[in-house]
């Protein structure tokens, strides 16, 4: 049964979660922003429009979420009062208490880029087919998580392998805070099966290692020479039949200071994929920065839960017995097949609780 000392304790996180957020700071930086929206010749320059619209819309979206959390306390309360059933006390309660840990796990993206897309790239680690089938595995994974979150999802550029699998991928995840929620995927992953390739049909471990980064948008100031920039076009590899790219409309980027190569063959126009290649040096450029920031305040506080970049982070095991771990948390699962189907929400809220503010 409901009482009035549940209730007081989660006045008590709502309480917590408006300092913590700064609620009333948002709350007047988007009024100031709707009063500048409304005012003549707003849209006399498109691309600082945009971009204060994509704040205004980002700092939306906390307070909704937090008036949520209010709404729903204010209702449990007033079901309380005129004493309710226990049942519907119950579905209020557990609404009420799902509306404030999704607030409180959103607290944990508080980092500017955490509400910015995410770009992946996958690519197989030694091992032949086995890790070329595994990284296509992975890059499956990433979509069907995207769809499944209602985020829209693209390749922007793959590599196929012979005879299975995928030599490299990049693929999008395209909407608000999916960086936030896939940053922790950076590293190497690890498969331990049966190979299907292999005739005596002998366990063979396997690995693939996974690059997330923030695609950067307009508001995010990257300063890039052109003459620090090689081209090479060719034709984009596809499957064949009349689909495939009969004109040199693929792109690769080198960036010569920092040694960036970006491949682009998203688009059959040759201009557009240029277009795209560089917002995605731009994108890796401020990945790097952030990077660079993060481990010169580590140096400061003496941060004793570091990350090491590019290091193995998740184990898969379907043989002999059926488990996923993650290394850093702990968190695990025995059901990989979920997982595999994009399933991966457990495992990054898992990550996000423990690491997420650093």
């Amino acid at each position: 049964m409901v009482s009035q000392e549940q209730i007081k304790e989660l006045i008590l996180r709502k309480d917590e979660l408006y300092k913590f957020i700064d609620i009333k700071g948002k709350q007047l930086e988007a009024n100031a922003f709707e009063t500048k929206s409304q005012q003549n010749g707003f849209w006399d320059n498109p691309k600082e429009a945009q971009i204060l619209l994509k704040k205004l819309s980002t700092l939306k979206s906390w307070l909704t979420s937090y008036s949520s959390v209010t709404n729903n306390i204010d209702e449990l309360s007033v079901l309380l009062e005129l004493e309710a059933n226990k049942d519907e006390l119950d579905v209020q309660l557990k609404k009420t208490k799902q509306s404030i840990e999704e607030l409180e796990f959103k607290n944990m993206l508080s980092a500017e880029e955490d509400s910015m897309s995410a770009i992946i790239t996958i690519n197989p680690g030694a091992g032949g087919t086995e890790g070329q089938d595994w990284a296509e595995m992975l890059m499956r994974m990433y979509l069907m998580w995207g769809e499944k979150n209602k985020y829209k999802v693209k390749t922007l550029d793959i590599q196929k392998a012979e005879p299975v699998g995928i030599k490299s991928v990049t693929i999008e995840i395209e909407g608000d805070f999916a960086f936030g929620h896939l940053k922790g995927e950076n590293g190497v992953h690890r498969l331990v099966r049966i190979s299907p390739f292999d005739s005596n049909a002998k366990r063979h471990t396997t690995f693939a290692s996974v690059f997330v980064y923030p695609l950067a948008d307009d508001s995010v100031e990257i300063n890039i020479d052109p003459s620090e920039i090689s081209w090479d076009t060719f034709r984009s590899s596809g499957a064949g039949g009349q689909g495939v790219n009969k004109t040199e409309s693929a792109v690769r980027l080198k960036h010569e200071p920092s040694g960036i190569i970006i491949e682009n063959s998203e688009s059959r126009s040759q201009l557009e994929n240029k277009e795209k290649a560089i917002k995605l040096l731009k994108s890796q450029l401020y990945e790097l920065e952030i990077r660079r920031k993060q481990e010169e305040k580590d140096k400061i506080e003496g941060s004793k839960k570091k990350i090491e970049w590019g290091s193995q982070i998740r184990n898969y095991v379907l043989h002999p017995y059926k488990m996923v771990k993650d290394l850093r948390t702990n968190y695990e699962s025995s059901n990989p097949d979920a997982i595999l189907d994009g399933d991966l929400n457990a495992f990054i809220k898992a990550y996000l609780m423990e690491f997420g503010q650093q």
